[in-house]
């Protein structure tokens, strides 16, 4: 099926995917990004091991854990495609759209059931970050674009015959939401650093954009810089809390509490679009100086930009130190609020020359459904 102007083609739903991971989203809540590339190769986790300047999003608590001045840029995007979208695509592309038969009707029909309640998602983050101290207190900064996405059939898709060619009924949903921060953190640690707290403190532009699209849409008439000018601005202040527990040297626990004062930006519609407070433990246990094994767990049942869906991840990983020099990791995470999702494996490279740092890690479910991938470039002295 060519036909551009009438058809869900593979020219449009992969734009909506690579949009989603770098663009505005919109929705009541939003689920937990994974960043950095420590991170995304231990499988997710992150709450109890981060405490270089990537705690200013993970847990501020870690940073009053090492007296180090932290530099740090980093990327990272994962995607789920609910229900193999990208090859029903291809089969409804390859229809012939002047052929009405009954027959070819069905054909058509039975492809649109495979899209309706089915759904793609989309996560990234972007950003630098820093981190240094002044005696046992700690603080850090990070100037950083957190972004969500997810599209979905908000209204069945239905094949029928228009004229003498073959149609499709039905809408498709986007919804975006990016978190433009600029993040503060303190950190302070007691008791020798076993006990540790931390703060951050943010002031965020949220830029919110939803739309639903006809499918009979011409395919030129959808232009997402165009699209974008309709999103709405808003600016907000958000607040973290994080705590760590570190009562031997074998074993740490934490905590974090984000968004906590639920801070709400305008919707295009006229609402408000409400952050709603996500809570994610850790616990890791260190065996060996050079050796981290780690679990990761949403707390919270954390919604998300496709209606009726919930994030709530578990994640386990593991960091295996050689010479301090080379850093390799590996892991697990999976969705434990969607049957749909995949147990995603993952792994990565830690590679340390005197104070340079370069790590990335990246994770695929093997089964087209589900990927992440992440780097980042670092100066810890």
């Amino acid at each position: 099926m060519k036909n551009g102007r009438r058809y869900l083609s593979m020219k449009f739903l992969p734009l909506a995917l690579v949009w989603t991971l770098v663009c505005p989203t919109f929705s009541t809540a939003v689920e937990f990004v994974i960043v950095g590339p420590r991170a995304v190769g231990m499988g997710g986790a992150g709450v109890a091991v981060t405490t270089d300047s990537l705690a200013t999003y993970w847990n501020p608590a870690g940073l009053a854990l090492t007296q180090t001045v932290d530099i740090r840029f980093q990327a990272s995007a994962q995607g789920i495609d609910r229900l193999d979208i990208r090859e029903t695509l291809e089969d409804i592309d390859d229809i012939n759209d002047n052929d009405i038969s009954a027959g070819n009707q069905a054909r058509l029909q039975s492809l649109l059931n495979d899209l309706n309640g089915s759904s793609l998602s989309a996560l990234a983050a972007a950003g630098l970050y820093f981190k240094g101290h002044y005696g046992d207190h700690a603080f850090g900064l990070n100037i950083s674009d957190v972004g969500t996405g997810g599209s979905f059939t908000s209204t069945p898709l239905t094949a029928v015959v228009s004229g003498s060619q073959l149609d499709v009924n039905g809408e498709l949903q986007l919804n975006f939401l990016e978190a433009r921060q600029l993040a503060a953190s303190y950190a302070y640690a007691l008791f020798d650093k076993m006990v540790s707290f931390g703060i951050t403190g943010k002031v965020i532009q949220g830029v919110a954009y939803s739309r639903g699209v006809d499918v009979q849409d011409t395919e030129d008439s959808f232009d997402i810089s165009d699209e974008l000018k309709n999103s709405k601005k808003t600016t907000r202040f958000g607040i973290d809390l994080g705590a760590l527990i570190h009562p031997v040297s074998w074993f740490q626990v934490g905590i974090v509490g984000k968004d906590l004062n639920k801070p709400s930006f305008k919707s295009p519609g006229g609402g408000k679009f409400k952050l709603r407070p996500q809570v994610r433990g850790g616990v890791a246990f260190i065996p060996f100086s050079s050796t981290i094994i780690t679990f990761d767990a949403d707390l919270t049942k954390n919604k998300t930009l496709v209606s009726g869906l919930r994030s709530r991840v578990l994640s386990v990983g593991v960091e295996q130190g050689i010479f301090e020099m080379i850093y390799l990791r590996g892991g697990a995470l999976k969705n434990v609020e969607d049957a749909k999702s995949r147990v995603t494996p993952t792994a990565g490279l830690g590679l340390r020359l005197a104070a340079f740092q370069f790590d990335v890690g990246g994770g695929y479910d093997f089964d087209d459904r589900g990927a992440l991938g992440s780097f980042s470039l670092a100066l810890t002295f």
